[in-house]
Order: C-alpha cells, then structure tokens, then sequence
C-alpha cells in the first residue's frame, strides 16, 4: 500500500501576488511588507558645534560632495539650512581656487 502525499495548491488568482526571487516566498498582500521607519537625520554642523565650515578644509568638502562633482542636497546629508547655504558657498570658493575639481571623471 503505498501513500500518496499531496501537495498544496498555492492560489495564483490573489490579485498582488509577488514572487519573491530571492528567498522563494510569496507575499499575497501588498499590506503584509515590512514597513518603511522613517529616521530623523541630523545637521553634522549642528551637532559637532567645533567643526567650523571652512574653504581651505577640503576633507570636509568631499564629505558633501558626490562622486560625479556635485553637491549632494540637504536631503541626503541632513544638513540644516544655514550650513547647507554656508557649506555650499565655501565648496565654490574651493572649487574656484581649484582645491576641489569641479568634475570628477
């Protein structure tokens, strides 16, 4: 007498069925994804009250400077508005006197 084993039917009719490539699971609801926590960011200036912004401080600079040569907005570093319109004027007085490039190739 040999036992048939069945398998599970999996219901691929649910409307926001999402196969998952990675792990293999399936999440049926779109409600059922994790979360996304919103964290505040801080201004680095605001905090580190020593930290002066400062042209000649190219080190600084390149921390808010992306890849391609651009200013990363305030969004991305958390920077408030005062140091961000400060930070902004010292990097183009750096890139004028061509201690930061204004591309990076």
């Amino acid at each position: 007498m040999e036992k048939t084993v069945e398998q599970p039917v999996i219901n691929t009719s649910v409307k926001f069925i999402n196969k998952n490539k990675t792990t293999g699971s399936i999440r049926t609801n779109r409600y059922y994804q994790k979360k996304f926590i919103f964290r505040k960011k801080f201004c680095y200036f605001c905090r580190n009250k020593d930290v002066e912004i400062d042209y000649k401080d190219v080190t600084l600079m390149r921390r808010f400077i992306a890849e391609s040569g651009k200013i990363t907005p305030r969004r991305f570093t958390g920077t408030c508005v005062k140091h961000q319109r400060k930070l902004v004027r010292e990097i183009k007085k750096a890139r004028i006197m061509a201690l930061i490039p204004f591309i990076e190739k």
